[in-house]
């Protein structure tokens, strides 16, 4: 057997020779033949085409080839002289001998990148590291190449005095040089974003101050959002000071926003009205005030100067109104809806409700042809343009975050626009045929300035049911409760909807179990016919070929019977030989021969009788030996079966 170190060099011969890439497979194959690296190359390549000499005469094979004489231990001198002319080399075949020089591919790690190498095994472990230095910006003196099978190499090492496989995997370390500072900067951002936040805020006109933790990951306009909340002032009015002068963005995380931790003081105010400040600056009297040029910003500042609602507010609504909500005569409820969200957008701010777009079937098969489980309640929002209360309802109420939150977990929200009657006679269609002529007219019915409405549709197993209709001129609390009690009533009608759902599901499992059991009965009474019927069908089968086999032996043996000459008599002028045969069964058969009669004709006799001589032996007493074993052609005389004798 070769040694480890033999086995290492015929595998790289062996692969060298035959182009072999896959070690496995190498591998493999000389095991196959026993670490016999003639025997291997000769099973994978033809012998017409041949590339080794087993006799070491000579020839010289060109190129880096094999030569076998270098490695004689695992070649044997009997395979060597029995296989010569199998592996001469044949001239027209001369650039197989040739050996193709292989290509290694290196993949080599350093930190968090990757560098892929390939390289001729011709090449050394120095062009690697020359390769590396211009990847990596290393120089070679500082860089250490690791991960050799053989332990550290020399930068002079050929790959090929390696035996490497196809691929490797290295790794570079640079002891010398210091870790680059981007991780630790990363790291101690990583550490500032777990870290909590406090924040004293002071509410400057009321002089409050608020302690509000923050973890690091928050950012800025949550931190203005939550404030809002305290304060009712939103963001847009919000006036800061404190924050650093690197906080620019409001979507700034508070780790990379330069707070002080643990603790930061801010100070935050409602930003004054452009009225407000010509009222400052003029002086006037403020019995009444005229806010021509005031824009959507300042509607809740309008009762602060005693300027009358529908006033301010219908001004306000002209001024917003840059485009219509919805386009007139939508005939795609789906590109209407897209518009109608755009718009909503453009106006009041992106933190709003997420409006279903699609048909309000559509919104119907979301919300209420699902799993019980899964099923939510409708929100309908009607939107109308010229209503004085349009602004003030989506700004503040619809577009408060724990409104946008609450719809957004218990609701689908769909939305339409009725500012024009091309649009609103289209709703009132859609809302007779899926809600009745009732809801349809309390709608129609609606006057301007009621507007907008809310509608809160339960989907009920036969009928969709309104359970709510909220006005525009209600308060973010006194929405919230409708919302909830509307809610309250939906979950108890869910939690019988999962009741009977869940009892269905398990009535229809139970039948489906029941089901599966019958037709696993029936396969299992079928395969036990379709068995009993292969039974009975082979019973028969060997049944016919016994009968066979009866009817052709009695066939046999009537033939032998007719066959036999004529029992010879006692008194007879020939030598007589009476034989007496003891069947297994205890029974004797007698019978006389003529001492002249050949040996085949007592076969015969026995045969006839039921005893076939290739089934049964024929032995005498004595001397007791094996008769059927006798030639068959030699009279009884010669056979010493004469004058009589007892056969067993």
């Amino acid at each position: 057997m070769a040694s480890n170190m033999d086995r290492e060099m015929i595998l790289a011969d062996f692969q060298a020779c035959t182009g072999i890439e896959n070690i496995d497979e190498a591998i493999t194959l000389l095991e196959q033949n026993n670490w016999d690296l003639v025997a291997a190359i000769n099973g994978v390549i033809p012998q017409e085409n041949g590339i080794l000499q087993s006799e070491y005469g000579s020839e010289t094979i060109p190129g880096p080839a094999f030569n076998p004489a270098s490695h004689p231990t695992p070649v044997s001198t009997s395979s060597s002289s029995s296989s010569s002319s199998a592996f001469r080399p044949v001239m027209p075949s001369r650039q197989i001998v040739e050996r193709q020089p292989r290509m290694l591919d290196f993949r080599v790690e350093y930190r968090d990148r990757n560098v892929d190498v390939v390289l001729e095994d011709s090449c050394t472990v120095g062009e690697i590291k020359q390769i590396l230095e211009n990847e990596l910006q290393i120089p070679v003196s500082k860089m250490l190449l690791k991960g050799w099978k053989t332990g550290d190499v020399e930068d002079s090492t050929v790959l090929k005095s390696l035996h490497l496989p196809k691929n490797n995997s290295l790794y570079v370390l640079t002891p010398d040089l210091p870790p680059p500072s981007s991780s630790s900067h990363a790291g101690a951002l990583q550490e500032s974003l777990n870290q909590n936040f406090m924040l004293i805020i002071t509410h400057r006109e009321v002089q409050r101050e608020y302690n509000l933790n923050f973890s690091g990951s928050s950012t800025i306009q949550e931190v203005k959002r939550n404030v809002y909340d305290l304060t009712s002032i939103p963001v847009r009015h919000q006036l800061w000071e404190g924050w650093p002068t690197s906080a620019t963005d409001d979507s700034m995380c508070l780790a990379e926003s330069g707070l002080s931790y643990p603790c930061h003081r801010l100070t935050v105010g409602r930003r004054s009205s452009p009225a407000q400040i010509r009222e400052q600056s003029e002086e006037q009297s403020t019995d009444v005030h005229m806010v021509s040029d005031s824009d959507g910003d300042d509607f809740e500042d309008a009762t602060e100067f005693g300027v009358d609602d529908g006033e301010v507010f219908g001004m306000a609504s002209s001024a917003l109104r840059k485009s219509p909500m919805m386009p007139e005569n939508a005939e795609n409820e789906g590109d209407a809806l897209l518009q109608f969200t755009a718009e909503f957008s453009s106006r009041y701010g992106d933190c709003h409700p997420v409006f279903f777009i699609g048909s309000l079937e559509a919104a119907f098969q979301e919300a209420f042809y699902v799993k019980a489980r899964d099923r939510k309640l409708l929100a309908i929002y009607l939107h109308h343009d010229e209503s004085v209360l349009t602004n003030v309802f989506c700004s503040q109420m619809l577009c408060a975050e724990s409104i946008v939150s609450y719809l957004s977990q218990n609701f689908i929200t769909w939305a339409w626009d009725l500012t024009k009657d091309s649009n609103r006679a289209r709703f009132l269609t859609m809302c007779n045929r899926h809600f009745g002529s009732v809801v349809a007219q309390t709608i129609r019915t609606q006057k301007t300035d009621q507007f907008p409405l809310f509608l809160i549709i339960m989907g009920k197993r036969s009928s969709n049911e309104v359970l709510n209709v909220i006005q525009g001129n209600t308060t973010v609390d006194e929405l919230m409760m409708r919302l909830m009690a509307a809610m309250e009533i939906f979950t108890a009608q869910q939690q019988e909807d999962i009741k009977d759902e869940d009892e269905r599901e398990a009535r229809e499992n139970v039948k489906r179990e029941q089901d599966e059991a019958y037709r696993l009965s029936l396969e299992a009474d079928r395969a036990k016919r379709e068995a009993h019927e292969r039974e009975m069908a082979e019973q028969f089968r060997l049944e016919q070929i016994r009968k066979e086999q009866e009817e052709e032996r009695e066939a046999i043996r009537l033939s032998l019977e007719q066959a036999l000459p004529p029992e010879p008599k006692e008194e007879n002028a020939e030598p007589v030989s009476k034989l007496r045969i003891r069947t297994p069964s205890g029974e004797f058969l007698e019978r006389r021969f003529l001492a002249s009669s050949k040996l085949q004709i007592v076969f015969d006799f026995v045969a006839s009788k039921g005893f076939p001589w290739d089934e049964y032996k024929l032995l005498s007493t004595f001397p007791r030996r094996d008769v059927t074993q006798l030639d068959p052609n030699k009279s009884l005389l010669e056979v010493k079966l004469f004058p009589q004798r007892s056969e067993d």
